[in-house]
């Protein structure tokens, strides 16, 4: 590990099976199990894959996740400074700046700073809550920006997605059950079609609180995949054996 400068309110948190660490605080938006589940069911081990993008990156999680399972490179986009700040650290502090980029810009612009066509696969864990004009948040708040679509929008993840995917690239997106229809629908306005999904269930008995979806640009539209329901927590309220691999390795 190379040393790098903790700021007030900051620890290091360990990533156990990928022998990593990452920089969080209070202060800001602290990754959940959502950032872990999206990181193993993106498939990215591939030799052909040279290029990814997370969009909304935050403390830069997934990146880090994912590089233990590609030598592809990898660019975290982020908006905050401060989280962008935190993530570009965490690189460095791992030694991972050859394989890691974070880009501390607004998603919206990705299209003016990377080429069409350029990625394999995008990946993204975003705010997952729609802001209404009567929604009392801070818009400043880091944790807000987090959780709520105040900086962006589910819109702007398909439409910068299919720019800088290749043809029969792949973006992999965590989010709530409750928007799915959205998702399809904003997939289909942007060349970008559903092949692969899974509900994420809290416990047995459970509705499903996360959905794992994995579209194609220009891909057939046929063919989908519904995998398997993955519960996070057994009904006593521990991990299960399968979260617990995720979170902890075997």
């Amino acid at each position: 590990m190379n040393q790098v400068t903790l700021l007030d309110g900051e620890r290091f948190d360990a990533l156990i099976p990928q022998a990593l660490e990452i920089i969080q605080s209070d202060l800001t938006f602290s990754f959940s199990v959502d950032a872990i589940l999206l990181a193993h069911f993106a498939q990215v081990s591939s030799s052909r894959i040279k290029q990814i993008a997370d969009f909304c990156t935050g403390n830069g999680v997934i990146p880090l996740l994912l590089s233990a399972k590609t030598n592809a490179h990898i660019h975290g986009i982020e908006i905050q400074p401060q989280v962008a700040d935190m993530a570009a650290r965490s690189v460095t502090h791992n030694g991972l700046n050859e394989q890691i980029t974070i880009h501390n810009m607004d998603l919206k612009a990705v299209n003016t700073v990377f080429a069409k066509d350029s990625m394999d696969i995008v990946t993204c864990n975003p705010p997952y809550f729609k802001r209404y004009e009567e929604s009392k948040v801070n818009l400043l708040d880091a944790k807000t920006l987090a959780r709520h679509e105040v900086a962006m929008t589910a819109e702007d993840i398909f439409q910068q997605a299919q720019f800088v995917l290749r043809n029969r690239g792949k973006l992999y997106i965590v989010h709530r059950p409750e928007r799915l229809s959205e998702l399809i629908v904003l997939g289909n306005k942007y060349r970008l079609t559903l092949k692969k999904l899974q509900f994420i269930y809290p416990k047995p008995g459970k509705e499903a609180k996360t959905i794992l979806l994995e579209f194609m640009k220009d891909g057939h539209d046929k063919g989908l995949r519904v995998l398997p329901p993955f519960y996070t927590q057994t009904a006593e309220d521990t991990y299960t054996p399968e979260m617990r691999r995720l979170i902890y390795g075997d």
